[in-house]
């Protein structure tokens, strides 16, 4: 079930707002918990049980963790080593067993080697990386002594699964809503706010990042290398709104839902097309991801703290792990290190960048950006290149009939949206003109409207983060 979806705006979300208002404060987590577990399991019931036991290591590590660090036990370090590895074994087998013997069968074969074998076909538990990263960090905040082991297993539970944030993010760490776990109200700004959020984050995602996937997945279901010059140009342009915009306007809807039970979910985007530098990127893009890394795995590897090779190594580790984070592909891997090679460079080269015009760095960005999602939305590395041949193969630049076909001006509408919402445009205008409690909520009740509307019209409402 998908937040876009008629059942979830229709059905799950005002049957469990209504419960929850009507449910008793001290048993509202357990309430929560129950609903996101139905949430969870609404399309495959099999999977609850996995996160069930994500919970309950979690639970048994951040307890037994807190204790033996009080008693300044020498194992803590390892139990804490174990639960982190505990973890990763979960997603590792769910999410890249296949991958890995499917790759490890492709190797062999290109060796000539005759061994085979059957490869088995894992199904990958929706949000898994989402949840599973929730767990390592919650675990480790214990052990460096951020937060308090929750020892209500319905509360914890309620944390890990809240339904909110479980699909897509943001990644929502225990000490932002520690408190709220405990004690929370949901006021009538807050419920206001969170439609608000809810709203612009269904058009976001409704109305620009379908509108433009649509066009996306015409164009990159031709054979690899088959398209003309702009109509490559065509699809990957639709297909950089494409990501952002149903990345972001789930994470906003997901800040939305927070805010109706009381819930303040961390930021996760900020207009990172805008951006001035890949560093500035990966500050503005997935923050909550970006951030993660930097706080679980680049810092304890060193960081900035040893050196200036140890520094690169640092960063293309953590880039090598964001990559391959987002799905079991090599194209993932790629594009991972892609971005990875850039933050090092700049590191290496700040002056060329700082000497650079406003316009050409971020031409240059985009550019970088646009490039790494070929690789991002491929199938294959193969395929991959072979777009990113037709990009710039100057004997092919008469268009073909489909991008006549698609030329019109409803792509036209959907490339303005495309463009004015991924700036703070809006948002400058909002300040300077136009804000005030009324204009605010009608405009947010007719993105609803109009978002509904395009559901209705359209059965094209697909799910980015199946492989996540």
């Amino acid at each position: 079930m998908i937040f876009s979806s008629f059942s979830f705006l229709f059905f799950f979300l005002p049957v469990v707002l209504c419960g929850y208002i009507i449910t008793p404060k001290p048993v509202r987590n357990c309430f929560l918990f129950a609903v996101s577990l139905i949430f969870y399991a609404w399309g495959e019931p099999g999977f609850v049980f996995i996160m069930l036991a994500s919970i309950v290591i979690n639970y048994v590590t951040g307890v037994a963790v807190e204790r033996l660090k009080e008693k300044g036990s020498p194992v803590t370090r390892t139990l804490l080593a174990a639960g982190i590895i505990a973890n990763l074994l979960v997603l590792g087998h769910y999410k890249y067993t296949t991958f890995l013997l499917r790759s490890l069968l492709e190797f062999q074969e290109s060796f000539g080697v005759a061994l085979t074998f059957a490869v088995p076909q894992i199904p990958l538990p929706i949000g898994i990386s989402f949840f599973i990263f929730q767990g390592i960090s919650y675990i480790v905040d214990i052990y460096r002594g951020q937060v308090i082991a929750q020892k209500n297993f319905i509360s914890l539970g309620m944390y890990i699964a809240l339904f909110p944030q479980l699909m897509a993010g943001p990644i929502v760490r225990y000490q932002t809503i520690e408190k709220e776990i405990t004690s929370r109200n949901t006021t009538l700004e807050s419920v206001v706010l969170g439609l608000r959020f809810f709203s612009f984050g269904m058009a976001k995602k409704v109305i620009i990042a379908n509108g433009m996937g649509a066009i996306a997945d015409a164009i990159f279901a031709l054979p690899p290398g088959s398209a003309s010059l702009p109509l490559a140009w065509m699809g990957i342009f639709a297909y950089t709104f494409q990501i952002y915009f149903d990345f972001s306007g789930y994470s906003d809807m997901a800040i939305g839902l927070g805010l109706l039970f009381g819930f303040h979910f961390p930021q996760n985007f900020n207009y990172p097309y805008i951006a001035g530098s890949m560093t500035d990127f990966w500050r503005r893009w997935h923050m909550s991801l970006s951030t993660w890394f930097r706080d679980y795995l680049y810092i304890p590897l060193g960081g900035n703290q040893y050196g200036v090779l140890k520094t690169y190594r640092n960063l293309f580790i953590v880039f090598c792990a964001t990559g391959i984070w987002h799905g079991a592909n090599w194209t993932f891997l790629v594009w991972g290190i892609w971005h990875g090679l850039f933050l090092i460079a700049e590191r290496l080269f700040p002056a060329i960048s700082s000497r650079m015009p406003a316009l050409a760095r971020h031409c240059y960005v985009l550019l970088a950006v646009i490039l790494g999602w070929v690789f991002f939305r491929s199938e294959s590395i193969e395929g991959a290149i072979s777009y990113m041949g037709a990009m710039f193969d100057l004997t092919r630049v008469v268009p073909e009939a489909l991008f006549f076909e698609l030329t019109n001006a409803r792509t036209g509408f959907f490339f303005g949206l495309g463009c004015v919402f991924s700036t703070p445009v809006f948002i400058w205008f909002r300040n300077r003109f136009a804000r005030s409690f009324i204009f605010e909520n009608i405009f947010s009740l007719c993105l609803f409207g109009i978002s509904i509307v395009f559901l209705l019209n359209s059965t094209y409402n697909p799910f980015l983060y199946f492989r996540f």
